[in-house]
Order: structure tokens, then sequence, then C-alpha cells
């Protein structure tokens, strides 16, 4: 018997699979078998090309909520539900001033690699990665461990902070290689207006990113949901199975 008002909604990246990287089939068999208890739903900063790439093509029907964008773009009970869009709440002079001095700033940071896509225009956020999207995964880990040693995407952020201030962005570093930018409000929470209406009565929220500056700690600390914070996949499976599935 599913249990229809509760909700475990999952990050993707670092809780559902590895960075970037496709769901094992283990973490395929868990959610189906979640589901038969639950509701379930996935929220990731990505498009729905990369959750789909991450969770299976046809991802929009094997769990009942699907948030790409954080919510952006939505997906319920395998139906298209709605979209955003950035370039419509911010304006062209604001947005191509913010990239234009993105692109200035990364023009100066020397690494040890740089290969393409720096910003990637999304449809609710901008993500911007020093080292370029795309770089290969043996470039990406060297990049992230760089990154923790030298504090490269968070120097980044500051410095934006300042410029921008009063421009009422959002910068969330998440991930190895890259933060997002959004309108104030377009974290990860943004997708708990699609459920509100749902009769739930609890939301468990999982994610790796949960500390603040993380681009889960909004929704993590979000008074609608409970939240849990995990390392891996594989807790993210061990939690549930306590909770759940006992």
């Amino acid at each position: 018997m599913v249990d229809t008002t509760t909700l475990c909604l999952f990050d993707v990246d670092g809780t559902l699979t590895a960075p970037r990287q496709k769901a094992i089939p283990e973490m395929h068999a868990f959610l189906k078998k979640l589901r038969n208890n639950v509701k379930v739903g996935v929220v990731g900063g990505s498009d729905l090309d990369k959750i789909k790439e991450q969770l299976g093509e046809d991802v929009i029907t094997k769990v009942d909520y699907v948030f790409a964008e954080n919510g952006l773009v939505a997906y319920k009970d395998g139906s298209f539900l709605s979209r955003q869009s950035i370039q419509n709440h911010m304006g062209e002079d604001v947005l191509q001033e913010f990239i234009n001095y993105c692109l200035t700033y990364i023009a100066k940071i020397r690494l040890p690699k740089k290969r393409g896509t720096f910003i990637e225009f999304r449809n609710g956020m901008i993500n911007v990665s020093p080292v370029g999207r795309s770089c290969s995964q043996e470039e990406r880990i060297e990049f992230y461990e760089l990154d923790k040693k030298e504090g490269i995407r968070e120097k980044f952020v500051n410095d934006l902070r300042r410029e921008f201030a009063g421009k009422g962005l959002t910068f969330s570093i998440g991930g190895q290689i890259s933060f997002d930018v959004f309108p104030e409000g377009w974290d990860k929470r943004y997708c708990l207006k699609h459920v509100e209406e749902d009769g739930l009565k609890t939301i468990h929220f999982f994610g790796d990113k949960t500390m603040p500056g993380g681009n889960d700690y909004e929704i993590f600390t979000d008074s609608r949901t409970i939240g849990h914070s995990v390392t891996s996949p594989e807790e993210t499976m061990q939690l549930c199975e306590k909770l759940f599935l006992h």
C-alpha cells in the first residue's frame, strides 16, 4: 500500500548517482521498490537531458515527480507540468553584463587545464565552470582537488556577489567543477511549490551538498521538508531502507 501523503525527494548528483555518472542497477531497483511504499521525486540543478542521462530516458515515468533545473522545468506523473525561464526574469541587459563579466574573470584564471563550455545557459539558471564543462573525468577530478585546496569557485562567487550586489541573484556551489547562478528563490525550494497542493503531509529531502553555500542547503533547511544529509548513493539507499522499507 503506497503512502500517498509522504514524498521522498532526492537530489541527483552525489545522492542517487556518483557525480555526473549513471545510476547503478541497484539504484534503479531501489527506487522502484521505494515507490511501492511512498511517492518518489527527483530534483536536480541540471536540465532534463542530463537527468535522463543519469537516471534513464524513462525517468519521468519511473518516479512521481521530476524537477529539472530546480523545478523550473517540472514533470508530474509522467506528464509535463510547467516551465519558467531566466532570460524573461532577468532581462537581456543584466544577463549579458553578467555573462561578459564571468568570461573576463575566467580569462584571467590560470589552471592546469581549460576546456570548453565555461558558461552553460539553462532554462532557469546560468552554470559557470572555470575549467569548462567539456573536461574529461580525469580533468574534472584534477580541478576538483585543486579547488578544494585553493577555493577557486568560492573566490569567483565572492567576487560576483560584490560585483552584482542588489541584482537579486543567488549563487550556489555544487558538484565538482561549477557553480549555479539564478534569481533569488530559484534554488531547489522552487520545486516545492509544485507539490504543495498535492495533499502531502511529509516531504523527506535527501542531498549531499547540504552545508551553507551548497546547492541543497536551502531545501534541506526549509520548514516544509525533513532534511537528510548523505555522502553517497549507497548511504541514500541504506538510510531509506531504515526509514521506509524495514
